[in-house]
């Protein structure tokens, strides 16, 4: 990785730091789903905008359009989606800490998907990795928040495949602001049903400014422009560095959090980030190796 690509991934991981304290301000007025079609279609609007400001095309072709879904899918509606839920019973800190099990499953996604190697080192990282998520899990007091840990492990194993999935768009010749717009509009387009059809927003109270303040900002920031990060970071870098920024996060939540007054996590979750952390080194030691 250069050093812009690491001046991009820590840049990105305070926008996306920062997703986890606008959605906990969110969770209390508005629904999971409502919450996502509110970020993704915001964000679609912001770079529908940017796309020919900046004098970029739009996507096109029926093959680039249907890897953008796919994309739109796994890296945004159903990991934005039970992140929403799961912050509904655990604080942002911790969401973002199991958030940084992503590189973890990057790694099995690519195994499994394009046949890489692990390697003892791998292997070692990654078992670091989900023991430091089972004591999180083992010292949980209720099973509403084993739950919640669950829903943040299936939002980062899809995160996990879409770093896989990415890669694709990188052979296609899509730009980065190109990607980053087609995937959120695809995600939009797929939510919008589902939103209508559950939340029912006709019936839902009118959020208060400090609600619709928290939706402009992680629709603008921890969306649109977090997304022309990723996929900057991805065609230069790869998905296993790209998913890197999730152990980057929680460090960021975390210090954002604290700045404003929030819950910081208990000694247990963070003896839990550091078995985490541990797995992410000998991953990040097999890759130089």
């Amino acid at each position: 990785m250069t050093r812009t690509d690491w001046t991009c991934l820590i840049l990105l991981s305070c926008l996306w730091g920062g997703s986890f304290l606008f959605v906990e301000r969110l969770v209390a007025e508005l629904a999971p789903l409502t919450i996502v079609l509110g970020r993704v279609g915001l964000g679609t609007l912001v770079l529908l905008v940017a796309l020919p400001v900046l004098g970029i095309p739009w996507p096109r072709g029926q093959n680039v359009w249907a890897a953008l879904a796919v994309m739109g899918l796994l890296n945004n509606m159903i990991p934005f989606t039970l992140f929403a839920i799961a912050q509904g019973g655990i604080s942002a800190g911790l969401a973002a800490i199991v958030n940084a099990t992503t590189p973890l499953f990057t790694l099995l996604a690519l195994r499994v998907f394009t046949r890489a190697p692990l390697g003892g080192l791998r292997l070692g990282g990654v078992a670091a990795g989900f023991g430091g998520v089972a004591i999180m899990m083992g010292t949980a007091a209720t099973g509403g928040t084993q739950l919640a840990i669950v829903c943040c492990l299936l939002a980062a194993g899809s995160y996990g495949l879409a770093a896989v999935w990415g890669q694709r768009l990188r052979g296609m010749g899509v730009e980065p602001l190109q990607a980053a717009f087609g995937q959120i509009a695809c995600s939009t387009a797929l939510i919008l049903p589902l939103e209508l059809w559950i939340d029912r927003p006709w019936t839902l109270a009118m959020p208060s400014p400090g609600a619709w303040g928290a939706l402009a900002g992680v629709a603008t920031l921890s969306t649109a422009l977090a997304y022309l990060l990723y996929f900057r970071i991805v065609a230069s870098a790869g998905a296993v560095a790209i998913s890197l920024v999730t152990f980057l996060i929680p460090v960021s939540a975390l210090a954002m959090g604290a700045a404003l007054g929030g819950t910081l996590p208990q000694p247990h979750h963070l003896a839990g980030m550091a078995l985490i952390a541990l797995g992410l080194a000998l991953i990040e030691k097999a890759r130089r190796a």
